[in-house]
Parts: C-alpha cells; sequence; structure tokens
C-alpha cells in the first residue's frame, strides 16, 4: 500500500493531508500488508519532506517513495517536492531508523509497567464513561417527560469551552479534546434519542 496523502478542504500546510489515523488502521487490520510512504507527494514542497519520512518511520512504515531530479527546479511536473540525488542520500542519512521491538529486557520491563499503568487509566475512563452515559439516558427520560429537545446548543458549547481551558492546562491540544467531546457527545444523543423513541 502506498500512503500519498489525501485531498482535504482548506488544507494549507500538506500538498495532500497524511491523515496519519488512516493509515494506522489499516495497519491495524491488515498487519501482513507492506505499507510504504510517498512523503514527496504528501509534503508538495522540500522544506517538511525530511519530518514527514521521519513520522513514517516513527510509525513503523516498510519503506519511502522519494521523488528525485538532477535539477528539481526544472522538473516538468512536482517540481517543488523534488529534490536532488545528493539531497536525498542526507535525507536517508538524518532519519533516525527505528524498530518495532527490542530483546533488551530492562527497556522490555519498564515499558510494561507503564503500559500497566495505562491500562489501570483505561479501565478507570471506561467505567467513568459508562457512569455518563447512565446520567445521560436519565436526563433523556426527564427530557421526554417534559417535552424538551435532546440536542441544547448552549449546554453543548458551555462544555466544549470549559474543557477546551482545561484542557489547555493539562496540556491536551484544543483538536484532541473537540474529537474527544465530539465523539462523547454524539454516544449521549444516541443514548437520549433511544431513551426518547422507546414505546
Amino acid at each position: 500500500m502506498i500512503h500519498r496523502g489525501f485531498s482535504s478542504y482548506g488544507n494549507t500546510e500538506y500538498r495532500n493531508a497524511p491523515m496519519w489515523h488512516l493509515a494506522i488502521e489499516l495497519k491495524r487490520r491488515h498487519p501482513e500488508l507492506p505499507m510504504i510512504c510517498d512523503p514527496s507527494h504528501i509534503s508538495g514542497r522540500r522544506d517538511i519532506l525530511q519530518a514527514v519520512s521521519q513520522e513514517a518511520i516513527d510509525l513503523d512504515y516498510d519503506g519511502l517513495m522519494v521523488e528525485t531530479h538532477c535539477d528539481p527546479d526544472a522538473a516538468w511536473s512536482d517540481a517543488k517536492q523534488q529534490i536532488t540525488p545528493e539531497k536525498f542520500a542526507e535525507l536517508l542519512d538524518g532519519i533516525v531508523w527505528r524498530r518495532e521491538h527490542t530483546d533488551r529486557n530492562e527497556f522490555n520491563s519498564a515499558l510494561d509497567k507503564l503500559r500497566a499503568q495505562i491500562n489501570q487509566i483505561d479501565d478507570e475512563i471506561m467505567l467513568l464513561l459508562g457512569n455518563r452515559m447512565k446520567i445521560a439516558e436519565k436526563i433523556g427520560a426527564y427530557k421526554k417527560e417534559n417535552n424538551i429537545t435532546i440536542l441544547q446548543t448552549n449546554r453543548w458549547n458551555e462544555i466544549l469551552e470549559r474543557n477546551i481551558v482545561k484542557g489547555d492546562k493539562l496540556g491536551l491540544s484544543k483538536d484532541f479534546i473537540q474529537k474527544y467531546f465530539d465523539a462523547v457527545h454524539l454516544e449521549s444523543i444516541n443514548r437520549q434519542n433511544k431513551v426518547m423513541n422507546e414505546q
């Protein structure tokens, strides 16, 4: 599979947005499938070629497909994203090549302990989300009794704004908070809709 990025509305940084999450999901579903990244097509320009290449390697891609040209500016197509063979050699030398596994017991032991902590936190998050959805269902029942709409825009904006501020203080990006609460809110709406429309 060759990952060349995706055309997207409002994209400014890349020629084709990498949308790494799609490639990660494909790799999860089909670990046997060799994956090659085309950082030239994703970048669309030379100055971010190194960073995109490194990210692909860090995500355990099997290889890179990079456009080279002896005189990039004179190339008939895609001139801005091409590099000379010399720059290509520099790009490869600049990449930190990583591997998925190691036999070092000290590293594996330390990693297992940290992963156990993450598992415990994930279990707590799942429990809290389950409790949150039970409350959402109670709210749905109360709204049904009083003929109130499921969507309460002002309340939704209040939740988002409050948690974006809190998230920022915790070092969490606005984009992450937005996506997380969008998913939580949609599940809450689905739960309330089910309660509302039960016969």
